[in-house]
């Protein structure tokens, strides 16, 4: 199936020369967004995999349902002030400005391998700060899976030797 047929491209959103991959054209049809994430799971299933932790937000409806397919754990990396329970933090970069994200503190335990998963790879500091947060908990992440890859960003290259695996490149 090719899945970009099923992204609508927004010209100049959020702010101007920018071609927003809009993937809600994706989830509201049910048998694509199944598929999306049978072939995500597909790509990844050779791994050894504990946990998958999914960024605010898009990277819950990517990573939830593969967690679910899998058999795992789902972890939130929540921006900050939106967890209930003791958390740790760390500044990222991202497309348009600065933000902070968080996960509990408890969320991992020492050794687990974890798998992050997102709806778009872009400048690569939400994946980066997510590879962060799971390391200072003591996880290992074996690798980062996303719907979309914006290859011209270079994304990839904030994420050390991870292991990438991306449906759909632009």
């Amino acid at each position: 199936m090719d899945f970009k047929e099923h992204v609508r491209v927004i010209e100049n959103f959020p702010q101007e020369g920018i071609r927003f991959k809009d993937i809600t054209t994706i989830l509201k049809n049910g048998p694509v967004y199944h598929q999306v994430i049978e072939s995500i799971r597909d790509m990844v299933k050779h791994l050894e995999i504990d946990l998958i932790a999914g960024p605010e937000a898009r990277g819950f409806v990517v990573g939830a349902p593969l967690a679910y397919a899998m058999g795992v754990g789902f972890i939130p990396i929540r921006k900050s002030g939106k967890l209930p329970g003791e958390t740790i933090e760390a500044n990222y970069s991202l497309e348009y400005g600065n933000d902070k994200l968080a996960m509990h503190n408890d969320a991992i335990q020492p050794g687990q391998k974890v798998l992050i998963a997102d709806d778009l790879l872009a400048t690569g500091g939400t994946i980066a700060t997510s590879i962060d947060l799971v390391e200072q908990l003591g996880g290992s992440v074996v690798g980062a899976a996303f719907m979309i890859e914006l290859t011209y960003l270079n994304g990839k290259d904030k994420l050390k030797d991870i292991d990438m695996f991306s449906l759909m490149k632009y």
